[in-house]
């Protein structure tokens, strides 16, 4: 299993089986921040194989934003050191472009709608862009594999 993670505060994290099974959190917050415990309880829960975590940074943020932001990575990649799970990271212009997105979150949730039609309720509403984007980023992890 491989999970995806589209971090910040409004992300999720994806864990993708091998038989097509998605399951999907929200990503775990305590007081305004990433909860790294939480975090560490679905990964030793649900033990991925491998970590996609979207590469994005913080250049078109305001400071503050672009600080919590950052923070929150940080949580990620420390849990995920943590537990010795391998990672990668992905920039989210490279997993957009081999599904023909754009910055359009609407397009992110059709897309993941079209892709995982069983999973459908999991991107109706416009905040669920972020399921809708690790769900795709764990995607395109499986199919490109060691490639990435």
């Amino acid at each position: 299993m491989i999970a995806a993670i589209d971090p910040g505060m409004k992300g999720a994290i994806a864990l993708l089986y091998d038989d097509n099974t998605l399951y999907i959190e929200d990503m775990p917050t305590l007081d305004k921040e990433v909860n790294a415990a939480a975090v560490s309880g679905i990964f030793v829960e649900f033990p991925p194989d491998h970590v996609y975590l979207e590469f994005v940074n913080g250049w078109n943020m305001g400071a503050s934003s672009a600080f919590n932001f950052g923070q929150g990575m940080g949580v990620l990649k420390g849990v995920i050191a943590t537990l010795e799970i391998p990672y990668t990271m992905v920039p989210p212009a490279q997993w957009k472009k081999h599904y023909h997105l754009s910055r359009d979150k609407d397009a992110s949730r059709a897309a993941a709608t079209r892709l995982f039609p069983k999973n459908a309720e999991l991107f109706k509403r416009k905040k669920d862009d972020g399921r809708a984007e690790a769900a795709l980023l764990a995607l395109y992890a499986r199919e490109k594999g060691a490639t990435i």
